[in-house]
C-alpha cells in the first residue's frame, strides 16, 4: 500500500470566518485554528516569509478534514473566477453525503450559497447537487435514496 488515508483537502480563502461559518452550517466541526509561520513552513510550501491562519474543519464521522487557509504574507493570488464552470481545470469540488439535501441547501443559503445548477436524481440511487458557497467554493451534496 502506498497511502494510509486522505488526511485533508486544502482551500485558500480570503474571508476565513465566512468559510468556517459555511462549513460549520454544512455540519463540519471546527477542530482548531492556528497561525502558521516560520522557516519550516516556508520550506514546506515554497513561499518565503509565509504567514497564514488556518482553520481545520472535521466531518462528523471524524474521517475527513478540510484545511481552510487565509494567507497574510504573501497575499493569496487569484486566478480562477469565482463562478468558474465545472469543466475548469483544477480542483473543482468536494462531495459530502447528507441526509436531507433540501434542508442543507436551505441552511447554506443563509450563508449566501446558491445551487450551481439544479438538484438532479441519478437513477433510484441518489439526489445530487452542486452548491457554490463563499468565495466561489463549490461543494457537491449527495443524498442516498432508499
Amino acid at each position: 500500500m502506498t497511502i494510509k488515508r486522505m488526511d485533508n483537502v486544502g482551500i485558500v480563502v480570503d474571508d476565513l470566518d465566512a468559510a468556517v461559518a459555511f462549513f460549520t452550517e454544512l455540519g463540519m466541526e471546527l477542530e482548531g485554528k492556528a497561525l502558521i509561520e516560520g522557516r519550516w513552513a516556508a520550506r514546506l510550501v515554497g513561499l518565503d516569509d509565509q504567514r497564514v491562519d488556518i482553520a481545520m474543519m472535521r466531518t462528523p464521522d471524524g474521517h475527513g478534514r478540510i484545511e481552510l487557509a487565509k494567507y497574510h504574507m504573501p497575499t493569496a493570488i487569484g486566478g480562477v473566477p469565482e463562478d468558474a464552470p465545472a469543466n475548469t481545470l483544477g480542483y473543482r469540488r468536494v462531495m459530502f453525503a447528507v441526509d436531507d439535501i433540501d434542508d442543507v441547501i436551505a441552511r447554506l443559503r443563509t450563508h449566501g450559497a446558491e445551487p450551481v445548477g439544479e438538484v438532479a436524481q441519478y437513477e433510484d440511487a441518489y439526489r445530487l447537487c452542486y452548491i457554490r458557497g463563499p468565495e466561489g467554493i463549490v461543494v457537491a451534496l449527495a443524498e442516498e435514496l432508499g
